[in-house]
This record gives structure tokens, C-alpha cells and sequence, in this order.
């Protein structure tokens, strides 16, 4: 157990070498500090357009969100109800992947194949699951996040129906410890690291990197949460009913997982809104706007900055439903966007479906 203390060591050391995002930087001060971290991320120079861009962003919506907000407008609040329950639906999904299947219950899939040493099989497990997130991130930057999900869950629904089938109809049948165990067995074990590497450059990262992208600064902390709380929620679920299903039903609990996992493609194909390249600030238009999911790919920086309302610019009552008065101008610009979710249009304008 001593090992453990080494991985924790070092992931203590790689927060003190992090940098503070620009929004903590400039919301407390440090405002060199903030131009540095975004120079050396885009690339640029300090005089560059896309950091005189976000840095405005940025003051605009620490001014806008200054206050006190109750917790509820979580759900109140511009068309965060959507959002928290996409968030909280993708998490459910993410543990509904089957993932920890194969990570709780591995030891007792690979004691068929004469694998007796739960050590070696988590070294197995783990190292395929290590290695594979690397590639996660050279995919969501050149494939974005909507394909790289939908490819994921389509890769796990796969691997699940070979697995179950293999495991009901070859493995099981066959005698302990014969050749045909053995043989079904190696082909389970191949197919086990096959969804592992899957979830693990796919759906094991990107869902919370897609779920800290969708909420406006007001509401991330409240709205984190509760995804949060649903993804551990879910691997509780799983954690302790598994061995009562698995018992009584064997290797077909793969065919549920299969199903989860077309129905998490289908969730994002459907319902999230394609957020790779951009900012939150476009992110939360996008979304308050009604941008086809299917369509987001498509839309580019200029397209969203002619819709450009975010949900933080928005001056909003205790509730989080209704304009205040504080400030005309700001109630000009969203007319029709905030006193109900309602009021928003169905579709994007006239003038952004041109475009597409």
C-alpha cells in the first residue's frame, strides 16, 4: 500500500507547478499572471486580439456575477436546468459504460484463464487504462468531443457484445481448465483491455472536461456538484448491486452495458452541444441560444459572437428567472432571453441558421 504514497506525491507536485486559471488571476488581482497564463496557452503575444477578447469576457462576467446567488438558481437559472441534467445524465452514463465492471470484478473474469493473483490483473487492467488516456488527449483536441464520445461508445458496445457472447455461450460451458477455457478465456481477457482502452481515451476523461465546459462562472461550483454527486452516486449502484446480478445472470450483464453504451451515444449525439476550441463564455450562448447539438460542429467564433449573450452578463433576479433594473442596457441586449426558459427561441435566429 506504501506504493500509493508515490502517485500522490506526484500528483501534489503537479498542482503547485499548475497554473491559477485567468478567471481565479484577474478575479483576485494577479492580473499579469493571468495575461501570462493565457499568452502561454494560446501561443501569442500580450497585445494579441484573442487575449484583449478574453480578458474583457472574463471582467465582464466577474462584474455581472458579483453578488449573492441561492443555490436553487442552479436550476432557475438561463437554461441551466437542461444543462445540469445533461451533466448529471452523462456521469450516470459514464459509470453505466461498464468500466467498473471490469475493474472491480476483473479478478474473478481472469481466474478463469489461470490468472489466480489479483495483482497481476490489476496490473493489467491499470496499465492498459493508464497508457490509453494518453491517447484521449491527442483525440479530443483533432476530433472534438461529441465524436470522440459517440466513437467511444459505440468502440465499448462492441467490445460488450463480444464479450458477453464469448462469456455466456463459449466460456461458461466449457470444462475448468480445459483448452477451450483457456482459449475463450485469453479472448475475454483481449476484449476486456480492448473496452478498457476505449473508456479510457474516451468517455473515462472527456466527460469531465465536457462537464466543467458547459456552465457560465455563476453557477460552475453548484452545478459541478451535482454532477459529481451522480457519477459517485451511480458507482455505489454499481459497486453493490454487481455481484447480486452477476450471480444470477453471469456474463449476460454485458448485454446491459452494451445498451447503456448506445444509449450514451445517443444522449450526446442528440443533446451536447460540441464544445472543443472555445471558450465558456461561447459555450453558454451556444446553449442559451438553442444551437442544434447535431449543427454545433459546425458553428464557428464569428457565428457565435453575432448571437453573443452569456448567461453571467445577464442581470437577473434572486431567482435567477427575471431581469433586474440595475442596468438597462444589459436588459436591452438579452431582451426576451431571461424571463422565462420559455422566452428563448426554439432554434437559432434566422440569422444564425444562414449560416449553416
Amino acid at each position: 500500500m506504501a506504493i500509493g504514497y508515490i502517485w500522490a506525491l506526484l500528483l501534489c507536485i503537479g498542482m503547485f507547478l499548475m497554473p491559477e486559471s485567468p478567471r481565479y488571476d484577474i478575479r483576485n488581482g494577479f492580473h499579469e499572471r493571468a495575461l501570462k497564463t493565457m499568452t502561454s496557452f494560446y501561443g501569442v503575444s500580450v497585445n494579441h486580439r484573442a487575449v484583449a477578447i478574453e480578458t474583457a469576457e472574463i471582467n465582464a462576467n466577474i462584474r455581472a456575477s458579483q453578488g449573492v446567488h441561492a443555490w436553487y438558481e442552479v436550476f432557475t437559472g438561463p437554461r441551466m436546468a437542461y444543462r445540469v441534467a445533461l451533466a448529471m445524465g452523462l456521469q450516470m452514463l459514464q459509470q453505466l459504460t461498464g468500466a467498473n465492471y471490469f475493474f472491480y470484478y476483473g479478478t474473478t473474469i481472469f481466474k478463469g484463464v489461470g490468472i489466480e493473483n489479483s495483482f497481476v490483473t490489476s496490473m493489467i487492467l491499470g496499465g492498459v487504462n493508464v497508457g490509453t488516456t494518453f491517447l484521449g488527449l491527442y483525440f479530443v483536441e483533432h476530433f472534438g468531443r461529441r465524436r470522440c464520445l459517440i466513437g467511444g461508445a459505440i468502440w465499448m458496445f462492441v467490445c460488450f457484445i463480444v464479450f458477453a457472447s464469448i462469456g455466456h455461450f463459449r466460456f461458461d460451458p466449457a470444462p475448468v481448465g480445459s483448452s477451450d477455457a483457456k482459449t475463450f478465456g485469453t479472448v475475454l481477457i483481449v476484449f476486456a483491455c480492448l473496452f478498457i482502452a476505449g473508456f479510457a481515451s474516451t468517455w473515462g476523461p472527456m466527460i469531465w472536461a465536457v462537464n466543467s465546459e458547459m456552465f457560465p462562472y455563476r453557477y460552475r461550483a453548484n452545478a459541478m456538484a451535482m454532477a459529481t454527486a451522480s457519477n459517485w452516486f451511480w458507482n455505489f449502484l454499481l459497486a453493490f448491486f454487481s455481484p447480486f446480478i452477476t450471480g444470477d445472470i453471469g456474463f449476460l450483464y454485458g448485454y446491459v452495458f452494451a445498451g447503456c453504451n448506445i444509449a450514451a451515444a445517443a444522449v450526446v449525439y442528440f443533446f451536447l452541444i460540441e464544445s472543443a476550441g472555445r471558450t465558456i463564455e461561447e459555450i453558454d450562448t451556444m446553449y442559451l441560444i438553442h444551437v442544434p447539438p447535431i449543427q454545433s460542429s459546425k458553428w464557428t467564433g464569428e457565428m457565435i459572437e453575432k448571437e453573443l449573450v452569456s448567461s453571467d452578463n445577464m442581470y437577473l433576479s434572486k431567482t435567477g428567472r427575471e431581469k433586474s433594473n440595475s442596468d438597462a442596457g444589459k436588459a436591452q441586449q438579452v431582451e426576451g432571453a431571461l424571463k422565462t426558459e420559455d422566452a428563448l427561441p426554439a432554434n437559432p435566429t434566422p440569422s444564425s441558421t444562414e449560416h449553416l
